[in-house]
């Protein structure tokens, strides 16, 4: 049983940063992609950032030069370190991670296998 468990969600003013964590139950070795995405309030689910077991990424173009994500293989966590903030950020976001191979398109239409239950982040203006 996968589990992947969400942190670092909170409350933020724009411009102001957080990281988010997210934790794997066993070795994300066995992950071919993980990623981050998130869903605002009347909104379809997005990608966000994701990172394949080579060490590529992909990034929304709304979240480029802004978030970075990363992964630590010896930890079982990725991260993403969101930057310059602004209230089109406020979302939930879930990690989530695909242990076959997969597509760049699947990734961006959220084909993973296993997914967090999210951190909601909030920015304030």
């Amino acid at each position: 049983q996968v589990q992947l468990v969400e942190s670092g969600g909170g409350l933020v003013q724009a411009g102001g940063s957080l990281r988010l964590s997210c934790a794997a139950s066993g070795s994300i070795f066995r992950f071919n992609a993980m990623g981050w995405y998130r869903q605002a309030p009347g909104k379809q689910r997005e990608l966000v950032a994701a990172i394949t077991s080579s060490g590529s990424t992909i990034y929304a173009d709304s979240v480029k030069g802004r978030f970075t994500i990363s992964r630590d293989n010896a930890k079982n966590t990725v991260y993403l370190q969101m930057n310059s903030l602004n209230s089109e950020d406020t979302a939930v976001y879930y990690c989530a991670a695909e242990p076959r191979g997969a597509l760049i398109a699947t990734i961006k239409s959220g084909g993973m296998e296993y997914w967090g239950k999210g951190t909601l982040v909030t920015v304030s203006s």
